[in-house]
């Protein structure tokens, strides 16, 4: 009968589901995540080390499935039973694919690795280089503009959602942001924009600086994907603008994966109890110095949050250098910025520097070698490319540094006296020092940056000040960097309270005013404006400011007068006034670069000049004139 046939049936589907519900969940795979997360085919270095991390990972053998132009070199384990190292070998004839890796034994998994055709060698719109034909402009997405609201609060996030009215939580700044405002710094004049680092910080404090980094191959959730990033160096090229990477070597964030689970204890600097470093880069070339206090700035940590990577572990080595070659090749972006640099390992930073370049020979690279006033010229070309001899087996090869030593020079120049060393006089002997650098003009020149006061507040808030330290940034050696905001009297200091880190107004829906248009900008905001704009789109049109020679004259009478000039004839004056009161310069001393011209034209006011005999220049006030 049917019914009975149908009762059956039931019966047997219901056993068959309790089964199913009382059956054991299917074991993970023990691999959780292989770095670096896909290579290229065609790179100059043929070895490619992959770490395998995944709980018990090192108990499994490891095969190489058959690919023509791939071979398996061994693999390693280490002090964790989390990781293994899998050698390989990638020859000019491999094809892009993916390579089928098998770890049998106690843990068992198959994995396919993937091969992708390289995409920057012949593109020119891929790493194009930072030189001194560019104008840099310094951001932090998490406080230039929210472009994309979606991503404001994360899932899982250790500090998932945003606290606008707290300097030290997330503001909602995105990578779509930035893009939104393109426009802006086109017509600003910039050419290369340099975020502060877009890789993921998911640390519970102050995750949004960028430099307590959890994971080298994701972008933070917060700012968008690893496919926006890729888009955005994409759009950014598109523009006309370059991408600067912001990167860090020395240190990690303390909740990153490689902490958290530790490959084994010599990939960090361990010690008994948390010991910051005595932060002093010159024990490193010291003649004298005690071994201990090499140590102490070498070995230690940044901060509380940062553990300090041992460098001088060849495999901790390889790690970094195969991260930051993919980034270079994943997005095509144009140039590193080097965090702490002189912290690293000097050794190895030879050995990075060379990887880097000998893949991408036009990579622009400069690094942070942040120096107090004291340590002077010698001691900041030391950490670039210089005319000295090694030093304890150390040369650097970075091309350029981040030029403290210029730019307090100017400040001082802005705030003091002048005297035989002091004040102005202080700004030509750091120039005169640029005999020391390879090449000077590789530097990065600044007022300011998310690290130290705002110009504006150095400078008492006193626009004809900022203005002539504008002047000098736009025509004065080296590659030029503005900070944002500074172009709209952005202003405060770094403490007590980290306000030099505030939001730029208009980045938000919400915000009461927006400085990105010149109707929701102060007089005094459009003025300021309209002076960086001016001088920086004549820079951006006139190579004599990038590329041209630089000539000065030692300051008499608080008055600094330089020179740029090329072989073409093109030159232009610079006179920076560093007195309160207004000066009458006889323009005679001058003979030896003015001989041929006969006028000039303004280049801030746009007035001829028709004599070069006098030069009548106001209090605070920079000339700069275009000679004929």
């Amino acid at each position: 009968m049917p019914f009975p046939k149908l009762l059956f049936v039931l019966l047997l589907v219901s056993s068959h589901l309790t089964a199913l519900a009382t059956a054991p969940a299917p074991r993970p795979l023990p691999i959780t995540r292989i770095d670096p997360t896909f290579w290229w085919v065609g790179m100059k270095n043929p070895q490619l080390q992959l770490l395998v991390h995944g709980p018990g990972i090192a108990s499994s053998q490891v095969q190489l499935a058959t690919y023509e132009g791939v071979t398996l070199d061994g693999f390693q384990k280490l002090e964790s039973p989390n990781y293994l190292l899998v050698n390989l070998t990638i020859s000019p004839t491999a094809r892009p694919g993916k390579l089928k890796l098998e770890f049998k034994g106690a843990k068992k998994a198959t994995y396919e690795y993937e091969l992708r055709q390289r995409t920057t060698p012949g593109d020119k719109t891929k790493v194009q280089g930072i030189s001194s034909a560019d104008f840099i402009y310094l951001l932090m997405p998490d406080r230039f503009a929210n472009g994309d609201p979606s991503n404001d609060v994360v899932k899982g996030n250790r500090a998932p959602g945003l606290a606008r009215d707290s300097m030290y939580a997330r503001h909602g700044g995105d990578l779509r942001g930035i893009e939104q405002h393109f426009d802006y710094l086109k017509d600003l004049g910039v050419t290369a924009i340099w975020p502060t680092p877009v890789v993921d910080n998911n640390m519970p404090r102050t995750g949004y600086h960028g430099y307590a980094l959890t994971d080298y191959y994701q972008v933070d959730p917060h700012y968008g994907t690893n496919e926006d990033y890729v888009r955005f160096v994409q759009r950014a090229h598109q523009q006309g603008l370059k991408v600067i990477h912001d990167v860090v070597l020395n240190h990690i964030g303390s909740y990153h994966y490689l902490w958290l689970d530790q490959p084994a204890k010599d990939w960090f600097h361990q010690w008994p109890q948390f010991t910051r470093g005595n932060y002093r880069n010159g024990t490193v070339n010291d003649p004298h110095g005690a071994a201990q206090d090499r140590t102490l700035f070498s070995t230690t940590w940044f901060d509380t949050t940062m553990p300090d990577l041992a460098q001088e572990n060849p495999l901790v080595a390889t790690y970094l250098i195969q991260n930051f070659l993919w980034w270079v090749e994943y997005t095509g972006l144009d140039g590193y910025r080097v965090d702490t640099y002189t912290y690293s390992d000097p050794g190895f930073l030879m050995q990075w520097g060379q990887a880097i370049l000998a893949e991408y020979p036009q990579l622009g690279m400069f690094g942070e070698t942040w120096m107090q006033e004291t340590e002077g010229v010698a001691q900041q070309a030391f950490w670039t490319r210089n005319v000295f001899p090694p030093v304890g087996g150390f040369k650097s090869n970075l091309p350029g540094a981040i030029d403290f030593i210029l730019r307090q020079a100017l400040l001082e120049s802005l705030t003091k006296p002048t005297g035989y060393a002091e004040g102005v006089a202080k700004l030509y002997y750091a120039v005169q020092g640029d005999w020391m650098y390879e090449d000077a003009s590789r530097n990065v020149i600044f007022l300011d940056n998310h690290d130290v006061d705002r110009v504006f507040s150095v400078l008492g808030e006193d626009v004809r000040k900022q203005k002539m330290a504008l002047a000098w940034l736009l025509t004065e050696r080296g590659i030029p960097q503005l900070y944002y905001g500074t172009e709209v009297l952005m202003k405060n200091f770094s403490r007590p309270d980290g306000l030099l880190r505030e939001d730029f107004p208009g980045g938000w829906a919400t915000d009461p005013k927006n400085a990105f248009t010149a109707a929701g900008r102060t007089p005094a905001q459009q003025d300021m404006h309209a002076y960086v704009r001016k001088l920086a789109n004549y820079r951006k049109t006139h190579p004599v400011l990038q590329t041209g020679q630089l000539t000065h004259f030692i300051p008499e009478d608080g008055v600094y007068t330089y020179f740029r000039h090329d072989a073409q004839g093109r030159a232009v004056l610079v006179m920076l006034n560093c007195n309160a009161t207004a000066k009458t310069v006889s323009l005679q001393r001058f003979a030896e670069r003015l001989q041929g011209y006969t006028s000039a034209q303004d280049v801030l006011t746009d007035a001829v000049v028709p004599n070069l005999q006098t030069a009548n220049v106001p209090a605070y006030t920079a000339l700069v004139w275009e000679l004929r």
